[in-house]
């Protein structure tokens, strides 16, 4: 694989077909189509905003104790779980725009839910409700971006909508400050409630409509989403045959979710477990989770902290954006994992100095910047580029089981990580921070060997990479 450099400038040829397809797509299908992802990302950014700023005012109202409250935050991860089993085959049965129908029923159903419950049993079924809900769409919403987008802006279009979720979660903790718990609940199902009128208005993805056999709609569904004037006879035709020759080279004794695991698929399922993973194991929900543990512990105010991480993730998701259609996802993805280890090794130098009662006026500083840096990177790349880039490297045929498989992953390492990083601290503050530093290191290695360039490629041509080689009959299991 031929090495690019981290930030390579676009030739004019990529520019001028950017600015064609930023015309091509201003249609009013693919306005909606976006704007629904977008919404269901702010959506699910506010489910997991939520239990933060109401913890004390829902446990005295309800009188709750911290057992019961406990599961009412943590039951969200079995739904999430629940909802990554099912997530694959449900997209593929019923399609992705009838996939968003259930998810966002659920999520209303949920917040209403927490909104008038008067015990504990109603909180944990609205949340679990909405766990099953975030469990599906966060593979959904990448994967119909990714599919109705055209290949120059197909990164900036996931990473935009993607970047919804961290506004989500902001804009919940601090309306959550100032408002009662039960109608922060109600304002929580807004966006959703937002979303319903816009369903009947979006186009199914037009690569789900060839994988089915509706070979016609195709082309009708392209012009739709690029505007009547454009050509889309070879998109359609290439979207199509390219969905028959899956078809006739798929393993007969290989079916359903088993498929996936077929050798030719080896390559690009290692690459979407480990991308996915890779944050969690190198210490996101530890930084995201105990924040507050890592600021008090180096002497750094949690207010100045707080505000100072939240603007700085902001503007790395905002330079991502306009950064992955040019730059590439690769060049991101590495430029992020090298980041988020500094980050960490900043992090673990800060303890080491606090601990040894070194350059007290500076330890707080550099843990600032550490977290600073971390947040940065992740907003940069490897907050939207995994997902982006799982959703773009699986055929058709084994999409749906590719989803459930890294929806589990990202669910299993998170909850990894969130339970054994109080005990990790106790062990070690610095050891724990070099772990963390040691997984993105390998991370970066990784991605510098094995995952490829993506950018102003169409889907069929990315799978081609992978899967133009001929068929094998045998499995990994």
């Amino acid at each position: 694989m031929a090495e690019e450099g981290l930030l390579a400038c676009p030739d004019k040829s990529s520019s001028t077909s950017l600015l064609s397809e930023i015309s091509n797509v201003s249609t009013r299908p693919f306005v909606l189509a976006f704007t629904t992802c977008s919404c269901g990302a702010f959506s699910f950014g506010c489910i997991v905003g939520y239990t933060a700023p109401t913890q004390s005012s829902i446990m005295k109202d309800l009188n709750l104790s911290i057992a019961d409250y406990s599961l009412f935050g943590s039951i969200l991860t079995v739904g999430l779980i629940l909802g990554a089993l099912i997530c694959g085959k449900l997209t593929d049965l019923v399609g992705r725009v009838n996939t968003m129908w259930i998810t966002n029923i659920l999520v209303i159903i949920g917040w209403f839910a927490i909104a008038f419950a008067k015990g504990v049993w109603l909180l944990d079924i609205g949340r679990f409700l909405q766990g099953i809900s975030v469990g599906i769409s966060s593979y959904l919403g990448p994967v119909y971006i990714t599919e109705i987008a055209p290949r120059h802006l197909r990164g900036a279009a996931s990473s935009l909508s993607q970047l919804s979720v961290g506004v989500g979660i902001s804009v919940l903790y601090a309306f959550g400050t100032v408002v009662a718990w039960r109608d922060l609940a109600i304002l929580g199902a807004i966006p959703c409630l937002m979303i319903v009128p816009l369903l009947f208005y979006i186009p199914e993805s037009p690569r789900w409509l060839a994988k089915v056999g509706k070979e016609k709609e195709v082309e009708a569904v392209l012009l739709s989403l690029r505007g009547a004037k454009s050509d889309v006879s070879d998109e359609a035709r290439e979207i199509v045959e390219y969905t028959q020759h899956v078809k006739q080279h798929q393993d007969v004794n290989s079916h359903g979710f088993f498929k996936l695991f077929q050798r030719k698929y080896v390559l690009s399922l290692t690459i979407g477990i480990v991308l996915i993973a890779l944050p969690q194991l190198g210490g996101l929900n530890g930084y995201t989770f105990y924040t507050d543990s890592i600021f008090t512990s180096t002497g750094v105010s949690s207010d100045v902290g707080f505000i100072s991480t939240s603007i700085i993730q902001m503007i790395g998701g905002i330079l991502g954006t306009v950064l992955v259609d040019v730059s590439g996802r690769r060049s991101l993805l590495l430029v992020s994992q090298a980041g988020m280890f500094l980050g960490c090794l900043a992090t673990a130098i800060s303890f080491i100095l606090q601990k040894n009662n070194c350059w007290e006026t500076g330890t707080p500083i550099l843990a600032l910047i550490s977290v600073m840096v971390y947040f940065a990177s992740y907003g940069l790349g490897m907050g939207p580029l995994p997902w982006i880039v799982a959703s773009e490297i699986y055929p058709v045929d084994v999409k749906g089981a590719a989803g459930t498989v890294c929806n589990l992953v990202t669910s299993i390492s998170s909850w990894v990580v969130t339970y054994f990083f109080s005990f990790l601290l106790q062990w070690s503050s610095t050891g724990t921070f070099i772990l963390f530093a040691t997984v993105m290191f390998l991370g970066f290695v990784f991605t510098a060997k094995l995952v490829p360039e993506t950018k102003g490629k169409s889907l069929e041509e990315i799978h081609s990479l992978f899967y133009d080689s001929p068929p094998e009959d045998s499995t990994i299991f």
